[in-house]
């Protein structure tokens, strides 16, 4: 397919289903607030529900319209069936891996015994009709005869876990229900940790969670029974426990937001041992990563904000006694363990190189990895003589490759029979200026040969929070963009982890426009490069992104032609009241911090920025019903607010998953429609009305 002639003839005015307004208003430091869809936030009741459903009518009456939406759905399908295997990793007398024969909602696990005999273990495609619940975490104990897996309905953060025996996949004991932001860790075969909040009065899906507990769960007893190991007089907001691979010791971090934790160990040798506080602040980010014994590897960005491996004894664990194990660099660290070696993962200009390490802290080699992208893996129990990575980038679907740790010789294990070729693609990284003067790198996908004239749809995505790097990855969706001769742009703003925690702080809190201009900068250096112009270029950004789209799009609606802000954080005064969200103020701050925080939030945040007689970009809010990380009465406002407000005929649709959540777990069939609707939208709202 590609894209033929086009037609910017106006688009036919859509009629909105009326959103009624209430009379909230809400004070803020002497300043008055109108909220006047506060009514919305309440997902329980069945006037939201006929909203929703009244709201979905529209878009999708909107959507079946557009002449090739079938078409790209089709194409998506067609390059998404292919065969998916995960690396494998053994587990008492099986290797389990998980696969997909193409177009399963969900991935299946399957295990081979020692003569090879292969079986399927858990199939999530079992658990629902509709492939909505689905499989998390799996969880052996250490001898691999016993397993603890979650499942997840509707795409919710609350979670099941399941017990069984491995070798007879018989269900033992009671079901854990109501646990959520939890790993499994087993001690021996008597038990595990798992944490969670108390169940919330009001609505599991959006009323606040922010009292985390370590739990033990011994098998044969009631979930009733369980002991709080940690989080009962010591209030903290996220709880994470493991046992460290020798069984000796329990790790726990504490947190009260997403940046920063406290680190504490316990002595698993006698119950009675107390647990021991060996970090007490919030002031940095601490991750054990291994041990030897009574020594602890750890990666810290304590004193570096690019992160470091140290190493310190429990005997003297005072951050005074630490050691360098592998200095901080000018380049970002994420170290893992596997096969009895450390590996550091360094990220230069968001694109990946690995060394590895001796547990003395030698360098034993650089690895040498397939191409320029991104690798992931390296990770393992220390008897293992066989690790695996996985490489991939913008253009290259991902391919998981072995790797013998005592040789570094690695080999191709799995790679995907995709119908897309690479050859015909290119990605190019530029440095383009902010703002502000500061260089932000951009990576820049699409066909070899395309002409560059300013008439490219192309779709410019970011996040821009959170510590998180935006490292290139395949996506099929993406592919079948740049099939129709779209370009594909990841900018990797401020705010994000990709130069270290200054790179992280400056675009956090009263530095959050910096993350904003660092977009529109972005859009401005591809149109001055003629890549695309405003009226071809359309932004996206999911979460954190969808925040930035909305903010975006309100300060410059003369920039782009389209907008998509995906499970968005909209509403900046309320964010902190649903869920978790409280969490996230390390990132934006509160409108309860000063007076000057709460002006500085209502300056930017979308549902409060919506201005009357404004025409702004064609656009698509999209959201799930069971969303209960960002909820989704942030995109209802913002969308009740667009639809009320837009100037000229510009589409302002909001797509609603009915039983889908944040988007992990989401079954393939939605996320191929999901996908297809945003592409069909995006190109339509350009004027495009056919394709080749």
């Amino acid at each position: 397919m590609g894209i033929a002639q086009t037609n910017n003839s106006k688009v036919t005015k859509i009629t909105y289903p009326p959103t009624q307004k209430g009379n909230q208003v809400d004070t803020y430091f002497d300043t008055k607030v109108e909220d006047p869809y506060r009514w919305l936030e309440d997902d329980r009741s069945p006037e939201t529900a006929d909203w929703v459903k009244k709201q979905n009518e529209v878009t999708y009456s909107y959507l079946e319209k557009i002449p090739y939406r079938n078409a790209i759905k089709e194409r998506i399908e067609k390059l998404w069936n292919y065969e998916k295997i995960s690396a494998p990793f053994v587990e008492g007398k099986f290797t389990y891996y998980y696969k997909n024969n193409g177009l399963q909602n969900q991935s299946v696990l399957y295990r081979k015994d020692t003569w090879g005999k292969e079986e399927v273990f858990l199939d999530p495609n079992t658990f629902s009709k509709d492939g909505s619940t689905s499989l998390g975490g799996v969880n052996f104990s250490k001898d691999g005869s016993l397993v603890a897996y979650s499942i997840s309905e509707g795409g919710s953060d609350w979670r099941k876990v399941i017990v069984m025996k491995a070798e007879t996949k018989e269900i033992i004991g009671d079901t854990i229900v109501d646990v959520k932001f939890s790993g499994v860790s087993w001690y021996k075969n008597e038990g595990f940790y798992y944490s969670s909040y108390d169940k919330p009065l009001g609505s599991e899906l959006s009323a606040k969670t922010d009292q985390h507990k370590l739990y033990f769960h011994k098998l044969g007893t009631s979930q009733k029974d369980d002991k709080v190991v940690f989080g009962l007089k010591d209030k903290r907001r996220y709880v994470g426990g493991y046992v460290t691979e020798d069984e000796k010791y329990l790790v726990i971090s504490a947190a009260n937001s997403t940046t920063g934790n406290e680190l504490y160990y316990k002595d698993l040798s006698k119950s009675s041992n107390p647990i021991v506080n060996l970090i007490n602040n919030f002031d940095n980010n601490h991750n054990v990563i291994d041990n030897e014994g009574t020594l602890f590897y750890v990666e810290t960005n304590f004193r570096a904000p690019n992160n470091k491996v140290v190493t310190f004894d429990l005997s003297k664990p005072d951050m005074r006694s630490w050691k360098d194990f592998i200095p901080q660099t000018d380049n970002v660290l994420n170290a893992s363990s596997g096969s009895g070696y450390i590996f550091a993962n360094y990220m230069k200009d968001a694109l990946s190189y690995i060394k590895q390490y001796d547990m003395k802290g030698n360098l034993v080699r650089d690895i040498n990895l397939p191409g320029i992208g991104t690798v992931g893996g390296f990770g393992g129990k220390k008897t293992e003589k066989t690790l695996y990575y996985s490489f991939t980038n913008y253009i290259s679907p991902g391919a998981t490759y072995s790797y013998d740790a005592k040789t570094g010789v690695s080999n191709l294990y799995k790679k995907p029979n995709v119908d897309f070729n690479s050859d015909l693609y290119e990605s190019k990284q530029v440095f383009y200026t902010s703002k502000d003067g500061t260089k932000i790198p951009m990576i820049i996908t699409h066909k070899k040969g395309l002409k560059l004239d300013g008439t490219n749809p192309t779709i410019l995505y970011g996040y821009g929070g959170f510590n998180i790097s935006l490292t290139p990855s395949f996506s099929v969706a993406n592919a079948v963009w740049m099939e129709n001769n779209g370009i594909y742009a990841v900018a990797n703003l401020r705010g994000g982890g990709e130069y270290g925690k200054k790179w992280h702080d400056a675009g956090t809190k009263m530095q959050k426009q910096n993350v904003f201009d660092d977009f529109i900068a972005a859009a401005e250096y591809l149109i001055a490069e003629k890549y695309t112009s405003s009226s071809y270029l359309a932004i996206e950004g999911g979460s954190n992104g969808g925040l930035l789209v909305g903010a975006v799009m309100t300060q410059r609606p003369d920039l782009m032609k389209v907008a998509i802000p995906a499970v968005g954080v909209l509403d900046m005064l309320r964010y902190h009241t649903f869920t978790a969200g409280a969490g996230w103020a390390y990132d934006y701050g509160t409108a309860e911090d000063s007076k000057e925080m709460f002006n500085y939030l209502k300056g930017y945040s979308p549902v409060h920025n919506v201005k009357s007689g404004v025409q702004y970009p064609a656009t698509m809010v999209t959201t799930g019903d069971h969303d209960d990380r960002v909820v989704p009465a942030h995109s209802f406002k913002f969308a009740a607010e667009l639809q009320a407000k837009q100037t000229g005929d510009n589409p302002t649709l909001i797509r609603i998953d009915v039983n889908a959540g944040h988007g992990a777990g989401k079954s393939l069939n939605s996320r191929i429609q999901e996908s297809a609707d945003v592409e069909a939208f995006i190109l339509y709202s350009m004027g495009i009305k056919e394709l080749k």
